[in-house]
């Protein structure tokens, strides 16, 4: 019986410890929507490149043929886009390295890998993505305030104080990263 007990147990755990290869499959996803991402952050900035071109053709004509108030706003969605792309991406490096296997570990030392690729845990990862998406955020904030009418003194004030508490949030993620160092 004690045998039997030990052989269902060790069939058990190689299942259970070999399951975690199911993670491919999100690391795979995220790759591909990783690419994705790239791609179409590249796409708005070929679009805002085209129209800074046929801008140039317009140069001394009607102010209504200059396309400078789209330019801006594609190119800082493609900064957006980008930095998703970089989410999606140490996303799917940090859990094939978390579940599956280091990657490329025979010529890397820790010195020469980056900072946000060494991860040794959930929370290492976690941190990591979190900082990528305040910049997504900040990105985001750009964006709207760009494309914001300022019609009272009011509308400035909260234009401020949002860029206050975008800086708060650098700050602080600035004094945990002095913290981990220490």
């Amino acid at each position: 019986m004690k045998q039997i007990r030990g052989l269902v147990e060790s069939v058990f755990e190689y299942t259970l410890f070999n399951f975690r290869f199911i993670v491919i499959i999100a690391v795979m996803g995220s790759l591909v929507s990783s690419v994705i991402m790239f791609i179409k952050g590249t796409l708005l900035i070929a679009d805002g490149g085209y129209l800074f071109l046929e801008q140039l053709n317009h140069v001394g004509q009607a102010p209504e043929l200059h396309h400078i108030d789209r330019i801006v706003p594609l190119l800082i969605n493609s900064v957006d886009n980008y930095l998703f792309a970089t989410v999606l991406l140490i996303f799917s490096m940090g859990l094939y390295e978390l579940f599956i296997s280091k990657i490329d570990p025979a010529s890397r030392t820790e010195d020469s890998r980056p900072n946000w690729l060494n991860i040794q845990t959930l929370d290492d990862l976690k941190g990591n993505i979190g900082k990528v998406i305040l910049m997504i955020l900040i990105v985001t904030f750009l964006e709207k305030s760009l494309s914001t009418n300022y019609a009272t003194p009011l509308d400035l004030l909260y234009l401020c104080i949002g860029i206050i508490l975008v800086a708060g949030a650098l700050w602080v993620t600035y004094l945990r990263e002095e913290q981990k160092e220490h």
